[in-house]
């Protein structure tokens, strides 16, 4: 399995951007708990968005809540972040992660990330 991330960049405060995760390895992730982190320039991560193992439900960090929207195609091979009324301190690395529900070892697979910066 392998996740790549795209779409970051440099945007000013109140714009948006949208991410997508690539995933492959598979023919499907529909049932895969894929979701978005973020490592900020303070070197912490955090969970910012995600779906749940049956799909059905997606789960926001607290920071992002009505900002962000997590989405995917039916097989989640791809997996989207719409992240709107950027702020600066949402600046970071983000990365995608790929739980497989066969095991209960947490995210088994993370991708390299795409950077985002917004301007003040």
């Amino acid at each position: 399995v392998q996740l790549q991330a795209s779409g970051g960049g440099l945007v000013q405060a109140g714009g948006s951007l949208r991410l997508s995760c690539a995933a492959s390895g598979r023919s499907s992730f529909r049932h895969w708990r894929m979701s978005w982190f973020r490592r900020t320039p303070r070197q912490e991560r955090e969970f910012v968005a995600g779906f749940s193992k049956d799909g059905d439900f997606r789960n926001y960090g607290d920071s992002v809540k009505g900002r962000f929207t997590i989405s995917g195609d039916n097989d989640r091979n791809t997996v989207y972040l719409q992240m709107n009324s950027l702020q600066p301190e949402d600046t970071a690395l983000y990365f995608c992660a790929a739980d497989d529900p066969s095991n209960n070892l947490g995210y088994d697979y993370w991708g390299r990330g795409t950077q985002v910066t917004v301007s003040s």
